[in-house]
């Protein structure tokens, strides 16, 4: 079984149905004792693939929320939504790709709809940064969050970013600012905010357009104040101590959840979101339209006030 893409903890699974599919190939009319091996074999690999997917490590999860060939932002707008129109630029510098900021019809409601963007090829991943937005991506990120004020749209954002561009040129162009009045903005928007983990969810990157009235979240998708390389490197002085911080940071949908910070997680197809893409489309749609429908009615002063309780209610202190 060739695969374009193999994770790391896939590698022994992967080997041994490389294996079998090798001895599958081979005439076995007059061998069927070896035939029965194979047979036995392959219950024995069924087996492990069960352990494999379903017993998933913090780490495991965050490789898959990696895989080159997950679902990315734009792949969902396209999926979700129609008349989509995108905006460009922040009016001060110029136009970040790693960020989408837009407008689209989804279920019958015009939204505002933003999201980290990735790209498919190492040339639009170059283009997009990769996804980690410098800071005229959250500053445009900001324009399309007070357009849906001023016009009572709701707001769908995407979360995919291992984080905020850390490179000298954003800094100098104001990144920790940036950051800080779209987390303003995003909490003072009267409209409800519905926001979907689909794959990484890194650092104060994420946060800026990363929080709101709901948050829904992929089963193996993450959110952190840091990503796990970086944690290591501080705490452990090496970053390949990266599986040991992934375990500790609590980023997982499963964690959030249990720490009330995630409203629901989306369960995703055996081995990754990337392996059914258009049920993951389907299953993240619904929970959002759901989302949308609790949250329409509400009084603008009232949505606002709960969303900083929410907030306020994170975490615990003495």
């Amino acid at each position: 079984m060739s695969r374009r893409f193999v994770m790391e903890f896939e590698r022994p699974l992967v080997e041994l149905e490389d294996k079998i599919a090798e001895l599958r190939a081979l005439d076995l009319t007059d061998k069927p004792d070896l035939a029965t091996e194979i047979a036995i074999l392959a219950q024995e690999i069924d087996q492990l693939r069960h352990e494999t997917y379903e017993h998933l490590t913090p780490w495991a999860r965050v490789q898959i929320a990696r895989h080159p060939d997950r679902p990315k932002t734009s792949e969902f707008i396209e999926a979700l939504f129609t008349d989509v129109m995108e905006l460009h630029g922040d009016r001060l510098y110029g136009d970040d790709e790693a960020i989408f900021a837009g407008l689209g019809t989804f279920s019958g409601r015009r939204v505002a709809i933003l999201g980290h963007r990735k790209g498919r090829t190492t040339k639009e991943n170059v283009r997009r940064n990769f996804g980690s937005p410098h800071p005229e991506g959250f500053r445009k990120a900001m324009r399309v969050m007070r357009l849906a004020d001023r016009f009572g749209l709701p707001i769908v954002s995407f979360l995919d970013t291992a984080g905020a561009f850390p490179g000298i040129e954003a800094e100098e162009r104001g990144q920790a600012l940036a950051i800080a009045e779209s987390l303003a903005a995003l909490s003072q928007v009267a409209v409800p905010v519905v926001v979907a983990g689909i794959g990484e969810g890194g650092s104060g990157g994420a946060l800026a357009i990363g929080f709101g009235d709901r948050l829904i979240m992929l089963e193996n998708a993450y959110y952190s104040v840091i990503s796990p390389e970086a944690c290591a490197t501080i705490l452990y002085k090496d970053s390949r101590h990266a599986e040991t911080a992934a375990g500790c940071l609590k980023m997982t949908a499963e964690d959030l959840v249990g720490l009330g910070i995630v409203d629901e997680v989306v369960p995703e197809p055996f081995g990754g979101a990337h392996n059914d893409p258009e049920a993951v489309f389907a299953a993240i749609g619904e929970r959002i339209s759901a989302a949308l429908d609790e949250l329409d009615g509400q009084e603008r002063e009232a949505l606002v006030q709960k969303r900083y309780e929410r907030l306020r209610a994170i975490g615990v202190y003495a």
